[in-house]
């Protein structure tokens, strides 16, 4: 019986050492930078906000372009049209025919300067909201990238631990069913199986939740990136 023990406790320690050995595994190696790029791209191109930055970046550079001849609002124009043949004697006249008449506003040239540098100041910061924007998008991708395949290592090692236990529960019940081990060993390899099983069901909704996260950045489905 003794004998028999030893057997056992050699094939559960067998069996930790191959989860160790599991448990080494890394995401680093599966990193794809050039497909990251294709990621950040497709981010930049698909992303509704990138869109809206975009579009407050054309409406700061209009409204400056705008103040930028508002200086000509200072300026009225207008037209007075005195015939050949008539006199007028309340307010008689020495140039007859169109005579065209400017006015000056003196208040809208004035403040036409600051409205302008205004403007422009806008426009400036606009621009430097969007790059803003950019830069955080491209880092948030990047994390979302390492999550999903960090998140699909980790489904990996649930998925190995799971066969190995299922190897070891078969092993232990054929032992058991031939007096071989406790019924207590036994069950607790069941055990262990149900808690592995269990933490590849936590590891497959944190990849599907990572692949969620990350295609909503990208507007589009991983599969369709290539």
């Amino acid at each position: 019986m003794n004998k028999n023990i030893k057997r056992v406790c050699f094939l559960l320690i067998l069996t930790a050492l191959t989860s160790h050995l599991h448990a080494q595994e890394t995401f680093v190696n599966d990193i794809s930078y050039p497909y990251l790029e294709k990621l950040i791209a497709t981010a930049k191109k698909n992303y509704p906000e990138v869109k809206m930055k975009q579009s407050q970046v054309n409406a700061a550079k209009t409204t400056y372009n705008q103040t930028k001849f508002a200086w000509l609002d200072g300026f009225t124009a207008s037209y007075i049209y005195s015939p050949q043949s008539s006199i007028n004697i309340s307010q008689p006249t020495i140039f007859k025919g169109y005579q065209l008449a400017i006015g000056l506003n003196i208040g809208q040239l004035l403040k036409n300067p600051g409205a302008t540098s205004v403007a422009k100041e806008n426009y400036k910061i606009a621009e430097y909201e969007q790059s803003q924007y950019m830069l955080s998008l491209e880092a948030q991708v990047k994390r979302f990238y390492f999550a999903y395949l960090g998140a699909q290592a980790d489904l990996r090692l649930r998925s190995n631990a799971v066969i190995d236990a299922e190897g070891a529960v078969k092993q232990l019940k054929y032992a058991f069913q031939k007096g071989e081990t406790t019924f207590q060993i036994y069950n607790s390899q069941l055990n262990s199986l149900y808690n592995q099983n269990s933490f590849k069901v936590q590891a497959e909704l944190a990849a599907f939740t990572a692949k969620t996260n990350l295609e909503e950045l990208l507007g589009t489905k991983l599969e369709d990136i290539k």
